[in-house]
Order: C-alpha cells, then structure tokens, then sequence
C-alpha cells in the first residue's frame, strides 16, 4: 500500500512541477492531475487477504469479497498478465486471489488447502481438483526451498 501511495504522490508532484515550470498550471489542471495520481493508487493498490476458520476474505479498495472454504464448489485458475486462483463457494460467492500470496503466505493457503479437502469430502467439490494439485505441489516445493535454506544458513545439510 505504502508504494502505490508513493507512486501516485511522486506522479501528482512530478505533474505539478512539470505544469508549473511550463506555466500552464492552474485549479482545473491541478484538479486533471489530483485525479490521475488518484486514479494510479486505485490501479496499484494491492488486496488484503485475510483468512479465519473456514473462511477467506479477500479486501480491495472499495469492497471486500469473502468465501466460506468449507463450501468450495469450484477451483479455477485464470491466466494472463495477473494469473489469479478463483475460488467460489456454493452460496455464490467468489474471490480471486493471487497465487504469490499463497507461496509467502502458507497460513493462507493451509486454510484453503483444509477447507477443500471438507469440500471435497463432502461431494461439494467436483472441479478445480487438477488446480488445487498444481497449487499444492508449488507450494510444497516452495516449502522444501525454504526448509533448505533455513538449514544450509544454520550449517547443516
């Protein structure tokens, strides 16, 4: 959060300077550029990812989406610039989340992983199997990464 409010300041100062040394700045040009920087924290803001028992909540600029991970019905994984795993609930609820905060977040995705197997006990669960084994063979292996880590700066191998 604290960069994306970085960003939009220095382009909102970057803006006036540049406006100010042109002479062209004035209330309704500030106002275009206030805007703008505006604007760019909204794109840049990132989502808070909160998670409690059998539940995830996922808090963007202006709401909050929240599923219950008990109730899975669906795993997706959307593609493209900004992968996202899509989960969604049988009340109709649906979050996306980022995988990169699954892999440096393993509570949050210990919960997810939880939740599913219930759901998927429960018969609630019938696509996104082949998703959650993808998604539970990286982070096992970010987790193997890390252990090693920890070991070889402790100096065992």
């Amino acid at each position: 959060m604290w960069a994306a409010a970085f960003c939009a300041l220095a382009l909102l100062v970057l803006l006036h300077i540049v406006d100010l040394g042109a002479g062209t700045l004035d209330a309704l040009r500030s106002a275009l550029w206030s805007g703008l920087a505006a604007l760019l924290f909204a794109v840049l803001y990132p989502p808070r990812v909160t998670v409690g028992h059998d539940w995830l909540a996922v808090r963007g600029l202006l709401r909050e989406r929240r599923v219950h991970t008990h109730l899975l019905t669906r795993i997706s994984r959307r593609e493209g610039i900004a992968q996202r795993v899509v989960l969604r609930d049988a009340t109709g609820r649906r979050v996306e989340i980022d995988p990169i905060t699954l892999a440096a977040n393993p509570l949050i995705w210990h919960e997810i992983d939880r939740g599913a197997r219930r759901s998927r006990e429960s018969g609630l669960l019938r696509t996104g199997t082949p998703v959650l084994d993808g998604l539970r063979s990286r982070m096992d292996d970010i987790e193997t990464e890390r252990a090693r880590a920890v070991f070889e700066a402790s100096g065992l191998r």
